[in-house]
């Protein structure tokens, strides 16, 4: 009994709670030729380009370069998130003989790693997922037709707030390091 879910008309089994098929691509493992690496990367390619809610990437070697890659691009927003706040908050818990040595590094970490995730993440559709670990949410999609036992399970998140945050942040760090510089470069020239 297939029934219309209240949540963005998701179709729904009410009895096992299974996600329809069309929010859900899977990259399948078949192997049918010399090629069969480049099909899966370009299987993947054309799921994340759809903008499918759930791709589920059943090759191994594929899914952990996937993983990896979202795992990097995580790091990167979270270096930038953290570093940036460090910066602007080091003027409320040190003294200011020694804001120099921890703000403007932690600063300028903050807009690296702001920059390096805007050139190599920013327009890439892989940024768009997350890996997903929840087994619950695991447990609606329809891995029992895969034959590999461990599947890298992406989901489609918006990610406008947490590009909005690290690109604040950083330009607040930059604009506090420039004005430190600043300060340094008169003192010393005048």
């Amino acid at each position: 009994m297939a029934s219309l879910g209240r949540r963005r008309g998701v179709q729904v089994n009410r009895e096992r709670g299974v996600m329809a098929a069309t929010d859900c691509y899977i990259v399948h493992e078949i192997y049918n030729g010399e090629n069969a690496q480049d099909q899966f990367e370009y299987e993947l390619e054309q799921a994340l380009e759809a903008q499918y809610k759930y791709i589920v990437i059943e090759p191994t070697r594929i899914g952990d370069e996937t993983a990896r890659w979202i795992a990097v691009g995580n790091c990167l927003h979270k270096m930038a998130v953290l570093s940036g706040t460090a910066c602007l908050l080091t003027p409320l818990s040190l003294p200011p003989e020694y804001l120099r040595y921890v703000a403007l590094p932690t600063g300028a970490l903050s807009v690296a790693c702001s920059t390096l995730y805007g050139i190599s993440w920013q327009f890439d559709p892989c940024c768009k997922y997350q890996v997903e670990y929840n087994s619950q949410k695991l447990s609606r999609l329809p891995l029992h037709t895969l034959t590999s036992s461990t599947p890298v399970v992406l989901v489609r998140r918006d990610d406008i707030h947490r590009k909005r945050l690290h690109n604040t942040i950083a330009l607040a760090a930059l604009a506090y390091c420039a004005k430190k510089i600043y300060e340094l470069y008169a003192i010393f020239v005048f």
